[in-house]
């Protein structure tokens, strides 16, 4: 009994990924702190940043309830100046943990801060590849960001008027294009277009302001072994960009051990939407 207890104990502390006091958040460690009022901080308000925690919670907290017997808790910590996320698993709680700091920082859209959502769901709800031991609950932080575009972000707003967001919204010409060529309605590509932009939003936070971030060129380093840490701003960016390209539907499900099932790959034949080498190892 003893030794069940102390096994207990002991794995506690796995039940964090993208731990809560931003060691290991949604970015790695960073000393950023952008308060309530702060002057370099972007127009985010406690409304919105409330209304676009709803607008996902309200399709996820359903289908973790009826399909995975668990139930959602979102902390808003708006008061909170850390630029950073986290994800929590205790037994059937599952915790995503929203901070004011990352929704006020200059490079985060309203868009880009809904795909920080959508990646802490994925920890969650990612599928393979998941974190090694002890952390096997989560997914790893590219496989988080690849279910953000890929499926999140997707099954959020696929009936917002996507069309008439992005005629108001800085377009990259390359998204645009690549979007235009793998999906067959302009409302698709509409909002393939604005999964990439939200990315483009992050992968700038990422990679503090980098002006070399680009679509069409990609991270060219090749991985040894799937790294299940923070990839590099650029490969981050193809990552999120390859989500949005892929066209397997937000309805099939990925698995939580085949990491070929509901998704892009190479084994299918794929040559877009597929995760990038530069963390992937397939």
């Amino acid at each position: 009994m003893k030794a069940l207890i102390l096994m207990l104990v002991l794995a506690i502390p796995s039940s964090f990924a993208c731990t809560m006091d931003g060691v290991e958040g949604f970015m790695p460690e960073n000393d950023m702190r952008i308060p309530v009022g702060a002057k370099n901080a972007n127009n985010m308000t406690e409304e919105r940043f409330n209304e676009i925690i709803d607008e996902v919670e309200a399709v996820y907290a359903p289908i973790i309830k009826n399909d995975r017997r668990a139930r959602l808790k979102v902390n808003r910590k708006w008061e909170d100046d850390t630029v950073n996320a986290s994800a929590q698993q205790f037994w059937k709680l599952w915790i995503v943990n929203m901070y004011g700091g990352l929704a006020r920082h200059p490079a985060v859209t309203d868009d880009g801060f809904a795909l920080v959502v959508c990646h802490e769901l994925g920890h969650h709800l990612g599928g393979a590849p998941k974190n090694s031991f002890p952390m096997t609950w989560a997914s790893n932080e590219g496989q988080s960001d690849y279910f953000a575009s890929l499926k999140c972000f997707r099954k959020v707003y696929e009936k917002d008027d996507n069309i008439s967001i992005i005629a108001n919204m800085e377009v990259h010409p390359y998204a645009r294009q690549m979007c235009e060529s793998q999906w067959g309605n302009e409302e698709d590509q509409a909002l393939c277009i604005r999964a990439a932009m939200a990315g483009y939003s992050l992968a700038k936070l990422l990679s503090g302001g980098s002006r070399s971030l680009s679509f069409r060129n990609p991270d060219p380093n090749v991985v040894d072994r799937t790294n299940d840490r923070h990839p590099a701003g650029q490969c981050r960016l193809d990552t999120y960009f390859q989500g949005s390209l892929c066209t397997v539907p937000h309805t099939e499900d990925v698995s939580k051990r085949d990491a070929t099932v509901g998704t892009c790959n190479r084994s299918g034949n794929d040559n877009v939407g597929i995760r990038p080498l530069c963390w992937y190892k397939p």
